[in-house]
């Protein structure tokens, strides 16, 4: 079973920026796809990025592209979120997640607030 633990989130002005970390234990995620979510208070879970297990195919959703990078290191077990150009619509709570089939063993999460 694997446990994956976010952190790296906090409290940031619009159009700066943070990076988040996944890491993973108990089992080496090198050979899934990762992923990043949010949610923000009253709205659903929403897709932010996925990166493919060698790192070379990535896929980010539509309000976040061009501002956040998803990145990995098999080595260490880790899994990156840089996000620049923070808005205060990113205001989530972000987990990350591992695609064995479908998304699973999410972590508990790390909020991001961007003040305005």
């Amino acid at each position: 079973q694997v446990q994956l633990v976010e952190s790296g989130g906090g409290l940031v002005q619009t159009g700066g920026s943070l990076r988040l970390s996944c890491a993973a234990s108990g089992r080496t995620i090198s050979r899934y796809r990762m992923g990043w979510f949010r949610q923000a208070p009253g709205k659903e879970r929403e897709f932010v990025a996925a990166l493919s297990w060698s790192g070379g195919s990535a896929s980010y959703g539509d309000s976040v592209k061009g501002r956040f990078t998803i990145s990995r290191d098999n080595a260490k077990n880790l899994v990156y979120l840089q996000m620049s150009s923070l808005k205060p619509e990113d205001t989530a709570v972000y987990y990350c997640a591992m695609q064995d089939g479908s998304w699973k063993n999410w972590g508990q999460g790390t909020q991001v607030t961007v003040s305005s």
